[in-house]
């Protein structure tokens, strides 16, 4: 029975050793405070410093510009277009920060006398070789083309940030239309097909974007001028050019817009210091141990190994939310400072920027107890595995690293929180966090999703703890002796010292190669499904589903299993089950079929629809140009034999070798539904995976794997292909529904068969080898079984009985 005053003292110890750490310290405790006021301070500067800076912008043909409005003044563009600054101290020093240089008669000189840094005569220079390169040409689209590149070539060795070029008689052009409406007052027939200034800018160049904008925000203005004017002189009224659209209303609120900063900041930090946290305490509690040589010296306590476990989690625990919530605190009195000194139009509405309420810190804290959990379990796995603290860190970077690649998925403006979403790891959590500190005001929607997050936190951070537990019980891993790796050794060793089934690791590698190989066809399959005309689209989809399953399902798992193993008849199960197994492997799909068909339909909801290529591969099953034997043999045949191969013959084998039946089960099942990539064949894949590794677990063959999934998609595809023929020619309606344009199953139907299935699978799942008298019956003959089957059987007991020991 757990000892909690084992696990108190334990804890107790371990967070003494840390606090006398001056490492921890500074990192938990000093570095927040520090961290985040410099780095406010930094970037507010850096910002200022930025818009501060003058940018040069070449006007060539300035001489072709209208006298009146004036848009240059001097060197600078006229003020009077910076109307979006009510200040007029600001609206000068806007004006002052673009730079105009023209081909007028002294303004390089003007320019290079007040800042000669910017070299305006070079620039002049260049700006006139740009003018001439697009002017050359022809009009052909090849030449258009060479044109640009040749252009942008100049231009990106030019130095020049934006050129206006102003076509000649531009002005003379501008003054005939004014001429001609002031004295018809009418515009028809007044032609407008001049050639236009054009703005010459790079995109790819962040300085010459900004100063693009702003450039094009004056040129806009200074256009709007112009032609308020004319429809004047026209006697047209200013608001006929905008016939639809008045001006934007912004009805945000104070709280909304510091809650949509807090929004961004507030769940990513939460995540990224949760981890961090957790990540160097769990090093130093485990490897830095085992480093030090205290760790045989811990283990001889009276305290069992889950006590241990328990108390180092609960020491890394601790320090993960406190450095979270110190981040936090002082990102969040570090925001509200500088958003409070920021200066209007570097931070809109920054002293506006308002705690949140305490309902979000509430939840912020409650989210934070299931992801500290979470990564405090998992760092501490990891850390036991290492055997330094410079190994730990190998191991746990890739976590990080993960975990920075979810958050930023998690601060997409387009990703918010989905059923499907509300039950991954961290993801779930972030998102949740998000909408409730975005959304304060109407949040109510987001509260269906707090018991599912939360839940399946609490289920992950479990599992993970239970790993670090588990990691913790093996002195194999616990006291690993340190490894040299050489290539060319370790593929001596792998082919000389064979063993009769494949390992753990390689069963992983397996399953790490196919879905490797799976991703690096698909862009293949995908190329060549966008050459295939719609009449083939069927024809040649299936073909190339049969060739998948062929090179990249089968053949990894063959290849390695007659490379890497001495029994192929082992690894793969190719024994006689009997045929109490076989009945029950073909009986079982005819039952489970209708459960898993309206189970699905009833978590629609939660899946959502089925993206296009699926939809086009479902299609293509129904297709009647296609023969049914080729849809059977693409949809059922291949995959019952290619994928139990791969994941019932050598994954599982490997994955069950210490002789943990139930752990493999679960992990080949786990690996089964995420190789099928779309959500909902990945939940009713794995389903199905459990029933499948427990057919090949309790026969000790591959063939009623087989038989079980080839039912089961036979009867998938006759329900897609034969539904509505069937629901329209039956008597048995009673029994069938057709909703949605597919063959549901009605309620008396699933109950004949849920009460035809129960016992089945509880004859199925019934224990398997945990105990000592069950392992004593796994050493009995078993009529179904033949004398393989039942030496693999004995195996099998006596892995895990020497597991056990």
């Amino acid at each position: 029975m757990l000892n909690w005053r084992n696990v108190s003292l334990i804890f107790q110890r371990e967070v003494r050793d840390q606090l006398r750490d001056r490492r921890t310290l500074f990192m938990i405790a000093v570095l927040p405070l520090l961290l985040y006021p410099a780095l406010g301070l930094g970037m507010m500067q850096l910002t200022l410093v930025f818009r501060e800076q003058p940018r040069a912008v070449v006007i060539l043909g300035a001489e072709n510009l209208p006298n009146e409005p004036v848009l240059v003044q001097g060197d600078r563009f006229a003020e009077q277009w910076f109307t979006d600054i009510d200040d007029p101290v600001r609206r000068a020093s806007a004006a002052a920060r673009l730079v105009v240089i023209t081909d007028q008669p002294g303004s390089a000189e003007r320019v290079a006398k007040d800042d000669p840094a910017l070299k305006p005569l070079v620039l002049l220079e260049r700006a006139r070789e740009i003018r001439e390169s697009l002017a050359n040409g022809g009009g052909a689209p090849e030449a258009k083309e060479q044109k640009r590149q040749r252009s942008g070539e100049l231009f990106g060795k030019s130095g020049l940030q934006v050129l206006v070029v102003v076509p000649p008689e531009f002005r003379k052009h501008l003054e005939r239309v004014r001429e001609q409406l002031k004295s018809r007052r009418d515009g028809a027939g007044i032609p407008t097909d001049y050639e236009r200034p054009r703005i010459v800018f790079n995109k790819a160049d962040e300085k010459s974007q900004i100063t693009f904008n702003r450039v094009s925000d004056v040129l806009e203005k200074w256009e709007t001028s112009i032609l308020d004017d004319w429809l004047r002189l026209a006697e047209l009224d200013q608001s006929f050019t905008h016939p639809v659209l008045g001006d934007p209303v912004d009805v945000s609120l104070a709280e909304q817009m510091a809650a949509g900063i807090w929004s961004k900041l507030f769940p990513a930090l939460l995540v990224i210091m949760s981890v961090t946290g957790a990540f160097y305490p769990a090093i130093d509690l485990v490897a830095g141990e085992k480093e030090r040589g205290t760790m045989e010296t811990l283990l001889i306590c009276p305290a069992t190994r889950t006590e241990i476990v328990l108390g180092k989690f609960f020491t890394v625990f601790l320090f993960s939310c406190t450095t979270a919530l110190l981040n936090l605190a002082s990102m969040g009195l570090t925001g509200k400072h500088i958003a409070g000194m920021a200066p209007a139009g570097v931070l809109a509405r920054g002293g506006d920027v308002a705690f949140p309420p305490l309902s979000a810190v509430f939840w912020i804290v409650a989210i934070l107890v299931p992801l500290a959990a979470l990564f405090s379990a998992l760092c501490l796995a990891l850390a036991t595995f290492a055997r330094s603290s410079k190994e730990g860190q190998y191991y746990l970077t890739p976590l990080l690293m993960v975990t920075l690649g979810l958050t930023m998925f998690c601060l997409s403006p387009g990703v918010d929180l989905t059923p499907q979403y509300s039950v991954l790891p961290i993801v779930g959590a972030a998102l949740l966090l998000k909408g409730l500190l975005l959304s304060p005001l109407h949040s109510g929607a987001l509260y269906i999703y707090v018991g599912p997050v939360l839940a399946t936190s609490l289920i992950y951070s479990a599992l993970a703890l239970w790993w670090a537990i588990d990691q913790f019980k093996r002195e194999e891993v616990l006291f690993r002796e340190g490894e040299r790796f050489e290539l060319r050794l370790w593929i001596k060793h792998l082919l000389r010292d064979k063993e009769p089934t494949p390992s753990f690791s390689e069963a992983a590698f397996c399953f790490v190669l196919i879905m490797l190989l799976q991703f690096f066809a698909t862009g293949f399959l995908r190329a060549r499904m966008i050459t295939t005309t719609a009449g083939d689209f069927g024809r040649v989809l299936m073909q190339l589903m049969i060739m998948q399953q062929l090179a990249i399902v089968a053949c990894p798992a063959l290849m390695m299993g007659v490379m890497l193993t001495t029994s192929v008849r082992r690894t793969f199960r190719i024994n006689w089950p009997g045929w109490k197994m076989l009945g029950s492997a073909a009986l079982l799909p005819l039952v489970l079929h209708p459960v898993s068909v309206e189970l699905l339909g009833r978590l629609k909801w939660f899946f959502g629809e089925l993206p296009p290529e699926a939809r086009k591969a479902m299609a293509a099953m129904g297709d009647s140009a296609v023969p049914l034997w080729f849809v059977l043999l693409t949809f059922a045949i291949a995959p019952a034999v290619c994928e139990e191969i791969a994941f019932r013959g050598f994954i599982l084998s490997g994955l069950g070798r210490r002789g943990r039946v139930l752990l493999a089960v679960g992990l080949s099942s786990v690996a089964f539904g995420i190789m099928h990539m779309i959500p909902e064949q990945v939940f009713n894949a794995s389903l199905m995976g459990l029933v499948l590794g427990t057919l090949a677990v309790r026969s000790g063959s591959i063939l009623p794997c087989v038989v079980f999934h080839l039912l089961t998609n036979t009867l998938g595809v006759l329900h897609g292909r034969f539904g509505e023929v069937w629901y329209e020619t039956t008597q048995m309606k009673a029994f069938f529904a057709f909703e949605g344009g597919m063959l549901r199953y009605r309620a008396p139907m699933l109950v004949v068969c849920i009460a035809i299935a129960a016992p089945l699978l509880w004859w199925l799942f019934r224990p398997l080898v945990t105990s000592e008298s069950e392992m004593n019956a796994a050493r009995e003959p078993d009529e179904d079984l033949d004398a393989a089957a039942q030496s693999e059987r004995h195996d099998r007991a006596k892995a895990l009985a020497t597991h056990r020991e």
